[in-house]
């Protein structure tokens, strides 16, 4: 079992901004590392606190995480922290080693792990 993290920020705090980001960035996730949602054990979503439009998981669900464990937060309220942002740690069952997983942050929130960011 492997652990992949991502995020994206979200243009706007609306259903179909939140929906359509949450998808970009899972269907991102799995492209990357050449992994179906069958490889997926479970998902943790987290949004700051100013995404009140949808709950992430929704969206997930649309893009076959419907059958996936799918647990969502809210990050604490940081002063000046990136605004709009949705993160995700995927659990997966894959033989691929630490040097060859891809964790994928999108848009403004590349900026948030460049250590890590493809």
């Amino acid at each position: 079992m492997k652990a992949i993290r991502g995020a994206t920020q979200i243009s706007e705090n609306s259903e179909a901004a939140i929906s359509r980001g949450i998808q970009e960035l899972l269907v991102a996730i799995l492209k990357a590392n050449s992994l179906t949602t069958q490889d997926v054990i479970s998902v943790l979503l987290t949004s700051t606190p100013d995404l009140t439009a949808a709950f992430p998981a929704t969206g997930a669900r649309e893009v076959g995480f419907g059958q996936i464990p799918l647990l969502g937060s809210v990050e604490v309220d940081v002063p000046g922290a990136l605004a709009r942002v949705i993160r995700v740690l995927l659990y997966v069952e894959t033989e691929l080693e630490k040097p060859q997983i891809n964790h994928i942050y999108l848009h403004a929130a590349a900026n948030l792990r460049r250590d890590i960011a493809q």
